[in-house]
């Protein structure tokens, strides 16, 4: 629906808005949030952190979570997901851990996954009886991956793991040999996707999966919200951590209603005079954009704190960074990741980040980390138009690097001279 003109929001007030409901306003040296404790705080208040599986330097939800709170530490977050079980992992935009609470949301999602044509085009044409036997297989041998299912493509002898019509293949060899998983992977993954399996843990960034009801029991047996009331959570809890949006903006957020579901909240959330129209001015010089926001947004503005006075470095994946239409026109940053771009047509790195200076994306840098050797390599740094290299910002981008460095095992770090 097209809005009548609405309160005029500046680009700066709407980033600052959405970097604090990000979690990037606060500063990340923060005490009171320590500890697990503390990780899930921030995770609770994100929303959610996407997992990646490219390791350049430090895989991005360690990066996104660090970038937030300087103490962080990798085995928090496998504390949240594997032993206290108050993240599961599933899909938002792309896969992600999730607040355990809200997992009877995704039942809908699990719903949609069940007439995925794709998914069910790798299980190949015994679907039914692929997933069963696979099903059958976690339910009695427990947690496993992908390996552990399947027949192995080697002539050796093939032997029966486990006794009974449903036990899995497996081969009586020590070779290496090689696996062929395609439709058993899919099988698990579309357990997975439709809800029956849950993510238990990784192993070498390789999922485990286990029956959701041995994983979540609590969770599992949770009632399904009827479709209003979940559509009222997608939205209400999508706004609280945009700060602003469009109804594409919020059925984005998570994804896990239709568009037409947050045109309508959206509509009759303005109809009570819960949500007002507003105009986003741009960063970058492009017309005002109509949004919603909660009716005391005016509020909510006067009480946004200051940026903190610190640089970071920002992951490719970091949520404030997601939306590269968003974040050109509030930050007047363009940004595109390279890594599926080949060497010699990339305009700027392989993984480059993004540098944070307060609430400003003031330039990016091209890292890379020798393992081997134990050194992050900065092998270049541009910054944006305008932004000047002065003494103080050169120190504060050193911090920055260093404090990269340490949290991804690196005990140095270089930087190109002269800068």
């Amino acid at each position: 629906m097209s809005l009548r003109p609405g309160i005029s929001i500046s680009a700066q007030h709407a980033r600052r808005l959405l970097m604090s409901a990000q979690q990037l306003l606060q500063d990340p040296n923060r005490r009171g949030r320590g500890g697990a404790a503390g990780v899930y705080s921030v995770i609770h208040a994100m929303g959610f952190v996407q997992l990646d599986t490219i390791s350049a330097v430090e895989r991005a939800h360690h990066h996104i979570l660090h970038s937030r709170l300087n103490a962080y530490r990798p085995a928090q977050l496998e504390t949240l997901h594997q032993d206290k079980r108050v993240l599961f992992e599933h899909i938002t935009h792309d896969v992600s851990l999730i607040p355990t609470e809200w997992f009877a949301h995704w039942r809908y999602r699990h719903a949609r996954a069940g007439s995925n044509a794709w998914l069910r085009s790798r299980l190949g044409t015994d679907a039914e009886q692929l997933v069963d036997q696979v099903r059958r297989h976690v339910k009695d041998h427990g947690p496993c991956m992908s390996r552990d299912v399947g027949p192995r493509k080697e002539n050796k002898r093939a032997v029966r793991a486990g006794g009974g019509d449903d036990a899995s293949v497996a081969v009586a060899s020590t070779s290496a040999g090689w696996w062929e998983w395609k439709p058993h992977k899919a099988a698990l993954e579309y357990l997975w996707r439709t809800g029956e399996l849950c993510v238990c843990s990784r192993e070498s960034f390789n999922k485990v999966y286990d029956l959701t009801r041995r994983v979540l029991p609590e969770a599992h047996a949770k009632e399904t919200p009827g479709e209003a009331e979940h559509v009222d959570w997608a939205c209400r809890s999508a706004m609280d951590r945009l700060g602003i949006a469009t109804a594409g903006e919020l059925c984005a957020f998570w994804k896990i209603i239709k568009p037409a579901q947050a045109a309508d909240w959206c509509r009759k959330a303005l109809g009570k005079g819960e949500l007002v129209p507003v105009m986003v001015e741009s960063q970058d010089g492009s017309p005002a954009r109509s949004a919603y926001a909660w009716h005391d947004i005016r509020s909510r503005v006067k009480k946004l704190a200051e940026p903190p006075d610190c640089t970071r470095l920002l992951s490719p994946f970091d949520p404030v960074i997601r939306d590269r239409n968003r974040l050109k026109r509030l930050f007047n940053f363009d940004y595109r990741l390279e890594v599926f771009v080949p060497a010699a047509k990339r305009t700027y790195g392989y993984y480059v980040l993004p540098i944070l200076e307060g609430d400003r994306l003031v330039g990016r840098l091209d890292p890379k980390l020798h393992r081997d050797k134990g050194e992050l390599e900065i092998k270049r740094v541009w910054l944006e138009p305008g932004i000047r290299l002065t003494k103080g910002r050169r120190s504060a981008l050193a911090d920055a690097v260093e404090r990269y460095a340490l949290f991804a095992g690196a005990s140095r770090w270089t930087i190109p001279k002269g800068f």
